[in-house]
């Protein structure tokens, strides 16, 4: 898959099979439209390509915005390019962009630029300025433009409609049974392995510290943890904490995962950690023993989670 930053980047040799939108989450109503972008790309012999936006266009026009996202754009990116996707263009959403109509859009961007064949694209979706388009507009100019728009219908789960807003919601209540259900996979954390105070291995449980690095990804909230991750192609299981380590007064909140049966130094790693299930809440103890007590407990609880 090529990445191409910047709409002004893009070189389109042949026609495009396209679709657009922000994919937070790349959830499986959003890869129902992708695989079939990318199946129909191939059978016509076009360039399937996916054209998103970051910033997020809520964190530029809405002034007091606290949006969190479910997936970093280099995470998206990991799942577009197992989708199949031959090109994703990532444009930087501004105010001004955000002033083009929708005429503008189509004309400029969808058919001068990118040289669109045909555009699949969401039931709900809407563009131009103020989102002044909707689907059925889009219908319309592609008749005029003479390019087929298909609208691919909402996605459904046990009878409701998969929004990132809901799996948001599922996160934020700890329901990861039902996050991995609308995703079509473990909600996910990724990061590099940096050094932190080395505790954990003076209590006989070494922890990798992950390091988000970026401010705008959505956690879970504060507490443990029962994880896996792929290290050296092999599956481990472990758990995880996230918080600000009360037990010895700890002021910012950190990301710690002890990995069950891992022997070796992860250190400038990047790992991927699947979230599968909150066990409990981050506590303070009165000593490092009694700290120490309850970890065993933790582990001996999710290894048993690892058995079923």
């Amino acid at each position: 898959m090529k990445v191409v930053l910047g709409l002004e980047n893009v070189k389109a040799h042949k026609s495009t099979q396209l679709t657009i939108g922000t994919f937070d989450g790349v959830h499986i109503g959003h890869q129902k439209i992708i695989k079939n972008l990318v199946a129909e790309a191939k059978k016509f012999n076009r360039t399937s390509m996916i054209l998103t936006f970051f910033p997020h266009p809520r964190m530029v026009l809405q002034t007091e915005n606290s949006l969190k996202l479910i997936d970093t754009m280099e995470e998206k990116e990991r799942l577009f390019r197992k989708l199949g996707v031959d090109v994703l263009v990532i444009h930087p959403f501004s105010k001004a962009f955000s002033r083009l109509t929708a005429l503008e859009f189509t004309r400029e961007i969808l058919v001068e630029q990118l040289h669109v064949s045909k555009l699949v694209i969401g039931h709900d979706h809407r563009f131009g300025r103020n989102r002044e388009a909707t689907v059925e507009d889009l219908v319309t100019l592609g008749n005029t433009f003479e390019f087929e728009v298909e609208i691919i219908p909402a996605q459904t789960v046990a009878s409701i409609t998969v929004s990132s807003t809901k799996i948001r919601k599922a996160v934020a209540e700890n329901n990861f049974p039902r996050v991995e259900k609308y995703l079509g996979r473990p909600f996910q954390l990724s990061g590099n392995v940096v050094k932190g105070l080395q505790l954990g291995k003076k209590i006989n449980f070494p922890t990798a510290n992950i390091d988000i690095q970026k401010p705008y990804k959505l956690l879970p909230s504060m507490g443990v943890y029962w994880v896996k991750a792929f290290l050296d192609n092999k599956r481990y299981h472990g758990m995880m904490n996230i918080g600000t380590r009360p037990t010895i007064d700890g002021k910012e909140q950190t990301i710690e995962v002890h990995f069950f049966e891992f022997k070796g130094s992860l250190y400038g790693k990047h790992l991927s950690i699947d979230v599968l299930k909150k066990i409990r809440e981050e506590q303070k103890f009165a000593s490092l023993e009694l700290l120490q007590a309850q970890l065993e407990s933790d582990k001996k609880y999710c290894q048993q989670l690892s058995l079923n």
